[in-house]
């Protein structure tokens, strides 16, 4: 028995590739095992079907959110994934330095030095 929809969990698996790379997700994917493969399943149809494929809000502000959002949770795992993933929709090293500061005056500038270290790697990966 399937814990998704078919449907949100392709339109999600779309979304999840075109946003933090195919290698990478499918990466994922393969390494989950009976324990995690349910859960993996579901986020991608639920994150990714339905919070991504909700064409509302477009790829880049929603890029932008998440690298707020995630940031003031201080997961930095998930936002070095997302900060490239923000490369990839768009989002400039600029928007990164200005969603920085607000991260800083909202969650404090230890969150703030954590972030601009994370997207300094992240950027000096990019190419030229």
């Amino acid at each position: 028995m399937s814990v998704f929809d078919e449907d949100l969990f392709l339109k999600g698996l779309e979304q999840r590739k075109g946003t933090l790379g195919a290698e990478y997700v499918e990466k994922n994917l393969a390494a989950a095992d009976d324990f995690t493969r349910p859960f993996q399943e579901a986020m991608t149809a639920w994150c990714w079907g339905f919070g991504w494929g909700d064409d509302v809000i477009p790829a880049k502000t929603r890029s932008m959110m998440n690298l707020s959002m995630i940031g003031a949770l201080g997961k930095m795992h998930e936002w070095e994934i997302h900060c490239r993933g923000a490369i990839t929709n768009g989002v400039t090293p600029e928007e990164i330095r200005a969603i920085i500061h607000v991260i800083g005056i909202y969650c404090g500038v230890p969150q703030a030095l954590e972030c601009f270290r994370v997207a300094k790697k992240v950027l000096a990966e990019q190419p030229e």
